[in-house]
């Protein structure tokens, strides 16, 4: 198990309850531009946030993660295969593929091999679809403290690639011209316990945690006094980014 799998892992029941669930138009999307709709890959998949909205569109799923204790969370669903694979060692037949999907984890193996191996597990046709999403908005008071927890406490504890996040992708060089793609969010109404619940999913405050204490702790002050009503539900909004492309119509492997 890779490093960041294992930091995953070990807060995987979390992940499950708080990360924000993606926009079904971005689901309605993905099938029209496939170029048939009987097999789907999520890569690094968690557990199984992009993986199982495929599964209402594609005749079969197939998801992979390095981290068990993140699929062990994922929800069965009878057209949906889990498999413990790392990203850059697929055990999965060439060319067989209709849609390759990398939801919020693309930066930690985006690599020229990397990209060589999905033009070659897809179909002639086949699109690609990786998204990443950076910092939440609910308020400009809240958005001011948990932007200085991002920007400065955290600062050194967020692993290598996370500042492919921070720039929307946007650093990441693919082989194959990119696709754009409409403009898609996370919308979720959350309260204050369900907001620290996310921000505890945070890769950084996890290695922060392990040197130093739980960061979140000495936030709540501040972050309760720009909240308001700890009960009271505010929408917290995720805007999405894209890298997306047909890779087995680019000449850049055989």
């Amino acid at each position: 198990m890779s490093a960041i799998s294992e930091l995953f892992g070990a807060g995987a029941s979390d992940y499950a309850n708080y990360r924000p669930h993606y926009p079904a138009p971005l689901f309605a999307w993905l099938t029209q531009h496939s170029p048939a709709n009987r097999l789907a890959l999520d890569i690094g998949c968690g557990n199984g946030q992009a993986s199982r909205p495929l599964c209402e569109h594609f005749a079969q799923v197939l998801a992979c993660d390095g981290s068990f204790a993140q699929l062990a969370a994922t929800e069965p669903r009878a057209n949906l295969q889990l498999l413990v694979a790392d990203a850059q060692q697929l055990p999965i037949a060439l060319h067989c593929l209709d849609l390759i999907t990398v939801a919020q984890a693309l930066h930690w193996f985006a690599d020229a091999a990397f990209f060589a191996q999905i033009s070659r597990l897809l179909k002639p046709g086949g699109l690609f679809c990786a998204w990443c999403y950076g910092l939440l908005s609910v308020s400009p008071a809240v958005d001011s403290i948990i932007e200085q927890l991002y920007y400065h406490r955290l600062k050194d504890y967020w692993p290598a690639g996370r500042s492919s996040v921070d720039c929307g992708y946007s650093d990441i060089t693919a082989p194959f011209p990119r696709l754009q793609l409409p403009a898609f969010a996370m919308q979720q109404q959350l309260n204050l316990s369900q907001l620290l619940g996310y921000l505890n999913t945070w890769s950084a405050v996890q290695r922060y945690k392990q040197q130093r204490g739980n960061p979140l702790e000495t936030l709540l002050p501040a972050l309760s006094r720009a909240w308001g009503d700890p009960q009271q539900s505010h929408n917290v909004s995720w805007p999405l980014h894209f890298l997306a492309g047909y890779p087995s119509q680019s000449d850049a492997y055989p």
